[in-house]
């Protein structure tokens, strides 16, 4: 019964999974399913058929089987069960999720190249060291650094959402957890610098506490996920329902502005400008995002009620870079952004499955996983031993860069105007080695992007590049906005 139990909750959660409005049970729903359309990758029996493909029959025959015929079948098979169960007993939506995400490496290789760390080279080739010390030396700094940075997981136990009796996000708030990483990080870029590392040994910094709070599991915490799900109804955020990239920024947006409005007076929780990047708002379709300088002033001025030209800024780039899979030339022009100083790494992962990606190694991607669960933390800003352990991994995970879902968002902080405009000269520079298919390009004023945006639709000889769906209106009535910046 444990077996047949088993996979007629997976196989039934996968299929039954299709809307918000949907009773779904929050600790059973796999993950990686929760967000499957009708075009999805993966057909029906492959997800469990890939774990276990004799198992998937052996389900079927056990449950379609006269009871006469039960107590041989799961005879017969009991060995086969036994091992199911130790598999099983590991966390069987750790099995499922890797089934989306792929089996995640933990070792970063010395031997494959440096390592990208949001703007940071770590060069842990044993070819670039002097020594086996050396060579220790530059590989412990660069797991303090990915240590440092802060992972936002799926919670259970706090209190409901709203009027919902939903009190986990597990299989379902992957991006909102996503979203959550990639603030936070700009957050102690921001109060603690690029530098600032975490150590198990010693006091922990104030401000590092502030952070993690604004990102409890309460209405109380400025960026907690019932705020977010509140702030995100105009996108389609709901409770239980899978979000994309693209209203995940949109969501912050709003988010951070209604904070804004609240503090009025106050010290503003998120003390920076956020800046969204998308289209022409005029209805041009197709072509890169632009990143308007004069809309940039505009998010600073307005955060900072015209007192000041320029503030911190936030910047999310939506995109999407293909339609079923990431188009490969845009994959070397991802890896680059990485080394740009700006960095706050990429939301993105595979189908239905999110991740925080803060990394590269050559054309592998170094990810933080929201998918593991923990108990819910209660944070209070003055109590500076609040075990923080669960917001921390030394696990190193690691996917292939162009196997992630074409949707994503690239994020990136600018501390100030001399930041922003070392940002603007790097992306410019980028634009020149995209081969006219840049991931999003710079302008100064909207009339400028337009004229970007048309040469962009224009082939190096004079036609569209059609192979590669750069120009085309690939958009039909009734698509979401996530859809129209298809590159």
């Amino acid at each position: 019964m444990v077996l047949k139990n088993l996979c007629d909750g997976t196989v039934a959660a996968k299929f039954s999974c299709k809307s918000s409005t949907d009773t779904v049970d929050n600790n059973q729903v796999p993950a990686c399913l929760k967000a499957e359309s009708s075009d999805s990758n993966f057909p029906k029996a492959s997800l469990w058929s890939s774990l276990f493909t004799s198992g998937y029959s052996v389900c079927e025959t056990y449950s379609e089987s006269p009871a006469s015929e039960k107590q041989a079948v799961n005879s017969t098979n009991s060995g086969w069960a036994a091992a199911v169960r130790k598999v099983v007993s590991v966390g069987s939506m750790r099995s499922l999720q890797e089934c989306v995400l792929g089996p995640s490496k933990t070792e970063v290789s010395r031997s494959d190249g440096d390592v990208w760390l949001l703007g940071v080279c770590h060069k842990i080739s044993l070819h670039e060291s002097t020594g086996d010390e050396d060579s220790s030396n530059r590989f412990s700094a660069f797991e303090d650094d990915f240590f440092s940075k802060i992972l936002i997981t799926y919670r259970k136990g706090f209190n409901a959402i709203g009027d919902t009796n939903y009190t986990s996000d597990v299989n379902w708030g992957c991006m909102l957890r996503s979203g959550q990483m990639l603030v936070a990080q700009a957050l102690l870029f921001h109060k603690l610098g690029r530098s600032w590392r975490k150590y198990v040994d010693k006091p922990q910094d104030k401000e590092y506490i502030d952070i993690l709070q604004l990102f409890s599991d309460s209405e109380a915490s400025a960026f907690s996920i019932h705020n977010l799900l509140q702030a995100g109804k105009g996108y389609g955020l709901a409770v239980g329902s899978w979000v994309g990239p693209y209203a995940m920024c949109r969501t912050l947006e709003v988010l951070a502005r209604s904070q804004r409005e609240r503090n009025d007076l106050g010290e503003q929780l998120l003390p920076m400008a956020m800046y969204v990047v998308s289209g022409d708002e005029d209805g041009e379709r197709g072509g890169a995002p632009v990143v308007c300088i004069e809309d940039a002033y505009r998010c600073c001025s307005e955060f900072s009620q015209g007192l000041a030209t320029w503030t911190p800024l936030l910047l999310l780039v939506p995109l999407v870079l293909g339609l079923d899979k990431i188009n490969p030339r845009y994959v070397p022009l991802l890896q680059s952004t990485f080394k740009f100083p700006q960095s706050l790494g990429i939301l993105g992962g595979k189908p239905g499955a999110s991740t925080y990606i803060i990394g590269v190694q050559n054309e592998k991607a170094l990810y933080l996983d929201p998918h593991d669960v923990h108990p819910v933390v209660n944070i209070i800003g003055t109590n500076q031993e609040t075990n923080t352990s669960s917001y921390h991994s030394n696990v190193i995970k690691l996917m292939p860069l162009d196997s992630i879902d074409p949707s994503l968002a690239i994020g990136f902080y600018c501390r100030d105007k001399d930041d922003f405009d070392d940002f603007c000269s790097r992306a410019s520079k980028l634009v020149e080695e995209s081969d006219g298919a840049p991931l999003f390009t710079v302008a100064q004023s909207r009339s400028l992007s337009m004229q970007v945006n048309n040469n962009e639709a224009i082939g190096a000889n004079g036609g569209l590049e059609e192979e590669d769906g750069l120009g085309l209106d690939l958009v039909n009535e009734g698509t979401n906005e996530d859809d129209w910046q298809i590159l």
